[in-house]
């Protein structure tokens, strides 16, 4: 190799605008550093031993992992291999990638610990500061996460519904630690999902996400539709399609004061009126700007986790809807600067 391999190199990534450089120079990750610490914050016995990773690097290796859709082991080849990824990691050539098991244990400790969902709340007030705040009205739905499927009976299936372990995986301690107790089946236009959901609400302006709740799959969309309900916006309206139409919800919003924006639905004694129809054209014309989100998620993978149990889900859903936010601020920023150089 040349002396000035690394350097051309780099040179020739920005020319081709790396999307990472550009991540790096918007967000100064150091604003996670003292959420990151806590979960690690205990007297080491020792100063013997080589000292731990620092962690605002090992938690922009995870952004990589979802940005990227990868798994440990591949973030750890990735991370030795690409210029790309050492620069946002800022690893120079003589270190070492932390290894796919480093990893996973402080992904681990940050999802025991709920700490990814206070980063991704920590992320959406930096977005606010940055003069991103919600705006224009509410969007409230919800999509499916799939994770790897169990290959269980159906009385074993029916006994977890049921909230119970089969007695066969409390015999095999190996086998239970394997078995996804909280996933569960759905069907849907006919299509078969394993796994959670995620039900974001964004605002209409600016397409962030703003909250969110995680249930497992069977969970109807509308069950979660109340603690999503915010005064944040400066639109007090929810747009959402017909799974969300119902008296229920209706009254919900009423209390709140948030002006009611869903989607009608008919049956087959009440079919909808002209009316009706009107206005669900309308309605839906705006409500579809939530689906701009999910159309996101699915380009970086961010349907499928490779994780067991709901607690884990739900730490993955949480990186994956701030890396979305990440992802949505670049774009708006980009906006942002053509706007001004135009003007």
């Amino acid at each position: 190799m040349g002396l000035f391999d690394t350097e051309i190199q780099s040179f020739k990534l920005d020319e081709l605008h790396d999307p990472l450089l550009k991540l790096s120079e918007l967000i100064d990750f150091e604003l996670f550093r003292p959420l990151l610490e806590r979960p690690f914050q205990k007297d080491r016995k020792s100063n013997a031993g080589r000292k731990p990773f620092d962690r605002v690097m090992l938690f922009k290796g995870l952004i990589l992992q979802r940005l990227y859709n990868l798994s440990d082991d591949q973030l750890e080849f990735q991370t030795t291999d690409r210029l790309s990824f050492r620069r946002f990691l800022k690893l120079s050539g003589s270190e070492f990638s932390p290894d796919a098991k480093t990893f996973w244990a402080f992904r681990e400790t940050l999802t025991q610990h709920q700490i990814l969902k206070e980063a991704f709340y920590l992320f959406e007030k930096f977005l606010c500061e940055k003069g991103y705040t919600p705006k224009g009205g509410t969007l409230i739905d919800a999509t499916f996460i799939e994770v790897p499927k169990q290959r269980n009976t159906r009385e074993q299936n029916k006994e977890i519904k049921e909230g119970r372990i089969p007695e066969d995986f409390k015999k095999n301690k190996h086998k239970l630690v394997q078995k996804d107790l909280d996933s569960r089946w759905v069907k849907k236009n006919g299509i078969d999902y394993y796994g959670y959901k995620d039900h974001p609400s964004a605002d209409v302006d600016y397409k962030i996400i703003r909250d969110f709740e995680v249930t497992s799959a069977e969970v109807h969309d509308s069950n979660e539709f109340s603690g999503l309900l915010t005064q944040k916006n400066d639109t007090l309206t929810a747009f959402a399609d017909s799974a969300y139409y119902g008296k229920k919800i209706s009254k919900a919003l009423s209390d709140a004061g948030i002006k009611e924006m869903i989607v009608r639905k008919g049956c087959r004694y009440k079919a909808l009126t002209e009316e009706d129809k009107i206005f669900n054209k309308a309605v839906s014309r705006i409500r579809a700007r939530i689906e701009h989100v999910f159309a996101t998620i699915t380009q970086f993978g961010g349907t499928w986790i490779r994780s067991i149990g709901i607690v884990r889900a739900r730490g993955q859903i949480a990186l994956i809807n701030l890396v979305y936010n990440m992802k949505r601020f670049m774009f708006l920023e980009g906006q942002r600067q053509r706007q001004e150089k135009v003007a």
